[in-house]
C-alpha cells in the first residue's frame, strides 16, 4: 500500500489562508469599533476588545508551541483554526460589549495556535534553502493583511454590517482545515510524554499578569499595576525553576544559552517595543502636529507595512547566499536608520515621516524573517514548535510593553507641559482629540491660541517618544550584532514531502 505523502503546495496555501485570517483580524476591527460601540454600548470596555485578544494570544502561544512538539503540528493547527472560527462566529452574535470581550478571548486562544503553527509548519515542510522564500511569502501576507484590514473593515461595516468582520473568517478557516486534513500527512512516531502542567500554569500566571498590568497600566491604580508586575516576576522565577527540574519541560531553558536564540529574541523584543511606538504615535504626529488629514497620516504609517513585506520577500530569496549575520545586521541598521530619520526630520512634513516609516519597515522585514529562519534551523524538530512560539511571544510582549511605555511617557510629558503653561484647568489630555478634528466644523471646542499651545506641547512630547524609538533602534542593532552565523543543527522531522 502506497504511503501517503504531503502535498506541500496545497498545504502551504492553507497556511497562507490561515495566516491571512488571523492577521487581518488584528486590524480589521479597528475601523469597526465605533459602530460596534454605538450599537452595543459599554464604552468602558472599549479597550478590552483589543486587550482580550492580545492577552489570550500571548499566554496561548508558548503552550500550543510545546503541544505541537508532543502531538504534532497538524492536530494543533486544526484545533487552533476551529477555536478561532468558533470565537469569530460568537463575536458576530454578541449582543453586549461584555459578551464581545469574552468571545474575543476565545478568538485570541485560537490565534495563539494558528500563528505559531503557520511558521512552524513552513519550517517543517521546506528545507533551509527553501525556507527563506516561503517565510517571505508569509511575511508578505501578514503585511498585506495589515494594509487591507482597516480598509476592509470600513467597507464591510458600511455595506453589510459589523458582524461580518468576524463571520468573513469562516470560509477561509474551513478551506484551510479541509486542505490540511486532506493533504498534510505527518509520519509522527508517538512517544509517551508528560505534559508539564505546573510549568504551563506558572507561565500562564507570569505572562497573563504581565500583559494585564501592561494593557491596563494607564487606567488602573498604580498599586494594582505594581502588584500585577510583582506577581508576574514571582511566577516567572518559579517557572524557570520548574522548567529546570521538569522531566519534560514546557520550554527547554538551554535554548536561551544559545547566543543566536537569545539575541534573535532580544532583537525581536526591542524592535517590537519600537514598532508599536511608531504605529501608535506617528499618525498622531502627522495629524495633530503637522495638520495632515487622516489619509495623509495613513500614508505615513502604511509606508512601513509596504517596506516590511517587500524586504521580507526579497530577503527570503537571498538569505542562503548572503547568510544570517549580514542579513540580520542589515535589518537592525535599517530599523535604527528609519527611527533616526523620523526623530530628526518628521517635523519637516509627512513625506519625511513616510520615508522614515518605509526604511523602518524594511528593517523589520529583514529582521523578522531572518530571526525566525535562524531560530528554526538552530534547533531540532522536537523543539522547533516551542522555539518558534518563543519568538512570537517576544514580539507580542514587545508590542504590549511599547504601548504602555510610550503611552506613559506621552501622558507624563503632556501633563507636565499643561501645568507649566497653566492650562491644566482649561484642557485635559483628551483635548488632543481637538487637534485631530480641526478640519471638522463643530468638533473643536478650544480657541486658536490654546490649540497652538497644545500643538507645541504635543510636538515636543512626541519628539521625545520618537527619540525613545531611536534608542530602541540602537538596542535592536546591538542585539543583531551579537547574533553569530548559523550553525545548522535542524533535523528533517516526521514530514513526508511531495
Amino acid at each position: 500500500m502506497k504511503e501517503a505523502t504531503t502535498h506541500r503546495s496545497l498545504v502551504f496555501f492553507a497556511l497562507l489562508l490561515a495566516m491571512f485570517m488571523a492577521a487581518i483580524e488584528g486590524t480589521i476591527i479597528a475601523t469597526a469599533m465605533p459602530s460596534i460601540a454605538a450599537e452595543l454600548g459599554g464604552f468602558s470596555l472599549y479597550s478590552w476588545v483589543f486587550s482580550s485578544f492580545l492577552l489570550m494570544q500571548a499566554v496561548a502561544i508558548p503552550i500550543f508551541g510545546k503541544l505541537a512538539d508532543i502531538v504534532g503540528r497538524k492536530p494543533v493547527f486544526i484545533l487552533g483554526v476551529v477555536v478561532f472560527l468558533a470565537g469569530s462566529v460568537l463575536c458576530g452574535l454578541a449582543n453586549s460589549m461584555g459578551m464581545l470581550v469574552l468571545f474575543r478571548f476565545i478568538q485570541g486562544l485560537g490565534a495563539g495556535a494558528v500563528q505559531p503553527m503557520t511558521s512552524t509548519l513552513a519550517g517543517d515542510l521546506y528545507s533551509l534553502e527553501e525556507r527563506g522564500r516561503v517565510q517571505g511569502y508569509i511575511s508578505g501576507v501578514w503585511g498585506i493583511s495589515s494594509i487591507l484590514g482597516p480598509l476592509a473593515g470600513g467597507l464591510i461595516v458600511h455595506s453589510i454590517g459589523w458582524k461580518w468582520i468576524f463571520w468573513i473568517n469562516v470560509p477561509f478557516g474551513i478551506a484551510a482545515i479541509v486542505l490540511v486534513m486532506l493533504y498534510l500527512h505527518e509520519g509522527l512516531e508517538r512517544k509517551k510524554s508528560s505534559v508539564d502542567y505546573a510549568g504551563a500554569g506558572l507561565l500562564l500566571a507570569a505572562v497573563g499578569t504581565l500583559m494585564l498590568g501592561l494593557t491596563e497600566a494607564s487606567t488602573w491604580p498604580a498599586t494594582t499595576t505594581a502588584a500585577l508586575f510583582a506577581v508576574s516576576a514571582i511566577a516567572f522565577v518559579l517557572f524557570v525553576r520548574q522548567e529546570r527540574r521538569a522531566a519534560d519541560p514546557l520550554m527547554h531553558m538551554e535554548l536561551w544559552s544559545s547566543a543566536l536564540f537569545r539575541n534573535a529574541n532580544l532583537a525581536t523584543l526591542w524592535s517590537g517595543i519600537m514598532m508599536i511606538g511608531l504605529i501608535t504615535f506617528l499618525p498622531t504626529y502627522v495629524q495633530g502636529v503637522l495638520g495632515g488629514s487622516a489619509l495623509v497620516a495613513g500614508f505615513a504609517l502604511s509606508a512601513m507595512t509596504l517596506g516590511w513585506p517587500l524586504s521580507a520577500m526579497l530577503a527570503g530569496k537571498r538569505i542562503v547566499t548572503v547568510g544570517v549575520r549580514p542579513m540580520v545586521r542589515a535589518g537592525g541598521a535599517s530599523v535604527l536608520a528609519g527611527t533616526v530619520i523620523i526623530a530628526l526630520f518628521a517635523s519637516t512634513g509627512p513625506v519625511a515621516a513616510g520615508v522614515g516609516s518605509f526604511v523602518t519597515g524594511i528593517g523589520l522585514g529583514l529582521l523578522s524573517l531572518t530571526a525566525i529562519i535562524a531560530i528554526q534551523a538552530s534547533v531540532p524538530w522536537n523543539q522547533r514548535g516551542v522555539a518558534t512560539a518563543a519568538n512570537m511571544l517576544m514580539r507580542i510582549l514587545g508590542n504590549a510593553l511599547g504601548a504602555a511605555l510610550f503611552g506613559g511617557i506621552l501622558n507624563l510629558l503632556m501633563s507636565r507641559y499643561l501645568r507649566r503653561e497653566g492650562l491644566q484647568d482649561r484642557v485635559s489630555l483628551d483635548s488632543i482629540q481637538d487637534l485631530m478634528s480641526e478640519s471638522a466644523p463643530g468638533t473643536v471646542h478650544l480657541t486658536p491660541d490654546v490649540l497652538n499651545l497644545l500643538r507645541a506641547g504635543l510636538s515636543d512630547s512626541l519628539h521625545v517618544v520618537f527619540w525613545g524609538t531611536a534608542i530602541l533602534g540602537v538596542l535592536t542593532l546591538l542585539a543583531t550584532w551579537r547574533i553569530p552565523e548559523l550553525e545548522r543543527v535542524e533535523s528533517p522531522g516526521p514530514m513526508m514531502h511531495e
